[in-house]
C-alpha cells in the first residue's frame, strides 16, 4: 500500500500569527506566535475533556485521544467523526454505547505541556503488553533524525510546539505538531486507526521528554522503538523496561543512549560518516530536556 506522508504545513495561516514587540535594544520586532485554542471531545453524547491545541487536524486528536486513554476498545466501531469548527467540538461516534463514567472520576494530570490527562490506573492495559521484536538498524535513527530536522516545519517558524513523527524503515509517514506532545502523539494514532496503518515495523521520534505518559502512549500503540532528541525520566524508563519498549534518548548529532530494548538495534552505521548537527536545524529539546 503507498502512504501518502502528511507533514506539517507552518505556511497555513491558521496555525500562527504575527505579533508586535520590541527587542533588547528597544527596537520594533514583529515575530510569528503559535496559535492555541480549546477543543472538545465527546463520546457520543459524553463530554471528556477540553484540551488546548493549535487546531489542526481535530479530528485525529479526539480519535486518538480517546484510543491512548483506552475508552476506545478494539470491538468499538467508529461510526463517524464530527468536527464544529465554530463550537470547537469533536465528536467521535460509537455503534454501540461506551462507559466512561468510572475513568472520568478518577482523573489524574500528568507531568507536560498543555492538556496531559489520562484516566484512572495509568498502567491499565499494559499487563501482559507484548511488544514485537522487529530488529531497528541504527543507520536509520541518523537518516531520519536529519529528514525530521530538514522538513520545513511549525516549530522552525514560531517554536513553542513540540513534534512526533511515525516512521518506517528510513520513510516519515505522519509529522505531527502541537503545543503539548501528548496532543501530537494522539493525532498519529487517530491517523493510523483511520487509515489502517499497523504498528509492528514503525519507529515513532519524538522532540519532547520520554515521559511514563510518552512511553505508555506508544506501547499501547503497538510500536516498537520510541526515540526522542531529549532526556528520560526514571518512571518511563521503568515502564519502557516492563513491557520491553526501544527506548532511546538524547539523539543528537552522532550519540545516542539507549536505556531500554537494546535486544532490537542492529548496529550498522559507520559514526565516522555522520555529520555533525546543523546549528540553524537544532531543535531546543538539543540543549534542555
Amino acid at each position: 500500500m503507498t502512504i501518502n506522508p502528511i507533514l506539517p504545513d507552518p505556511k497555513d495561516p491558521r496555525l500562527s500569527r504575527a505579533v508586535e514587540g520590541v527587542d533588547e535594544n528597544g527596537q520594533s520586532k514583529s515575530i510569528s506566535v503559535i496559535e492555541e485554542r480549546p477543543l472538545t471531545i465527546y463520546l457520543n453524547s459524553q463530554e471528556i475533556v477540553t484540551a488546548m491545541t493549535i487546531g489542526d487536524h481535530p479530528e485525529y486528536l479526539a480519535l486518538g485521544f480517546l484510543l491512548n486513554q483506552g475508552m476506545l476498545k478494539e470491538n468499538d466501531q467508529v461510526t463517524g467523526i464530527d468536527f464544529d469548527e465554530e463550537l470547537e467540538v469533536a465528536v467521535v461516534r460509537t455503534a454501540g454505547v461506551t462507559d466512561v463514567e468510572d475513568k472520568l472520576e478518577k482523573k489524574t494530570r500528568t507531568s507536560g505541556c498543555a492538556v496531559g490527562t489520562v484516566f484512572g490506573d495509568m498502567m491499565a492495559g499494559l499487563e501482559g503488553l507484548s511488544l514485537p521484536d522487529t530488529p531497528v538498524h541504527t543507520s536509520t535513527f541518523y537518516d531520519l533524525s536529519y529528514q525530521i530536522n530538514h522538513t520545513p516545519s511549525l516549530y522552525m517558524e514560531t517554536g513553542a510546539i513540540h513534534g512526533t513523527v511515525l516512521c518506517q524503515d528510513r520513510q516519515i509517514l505522519a509529522y505531527m505538531e502541537d503545543v503539548g506532545r501528548h496532543n501530537a502523539v494522539d493525532k498519529i494514532a487517530g491517523w493510523m486507526y483511520l487509515n489502517g496503518i499497523t504498528a509492528a515495523d514503525k519507529v515513532l521520534y519524538t522532540t519532547g521528554r520520554l515521559t511514563s505518559e510518552m512511553v505508555i502512549k506508544t506501547s499501547l500503540m503497538g510500536i516498537p522503538t520510541l526515540i526522542s532528541r531529549s532526556g528520560f525520566t526514571a518512571w518511563g524508563v521503568d515502564i519502557a523496561r516492563q513491557v520491553g519498549l526501544t527506548l532511546i534518548g538524547r539523539m543528537r548529532g552522532k550519540k545516542f543512549t539507549c536505556l531500554s530494548g537494546q535486544h532490537r538495534l542492529v548496529f550498522d552505521q559507520d559514526l565516522s560518516q555522520v555529520p555533525d548537527e546543523d546549528k540553524k536545524h537544532r531543535r531546543k529539546g538539543a540543549e534542555h530536556d
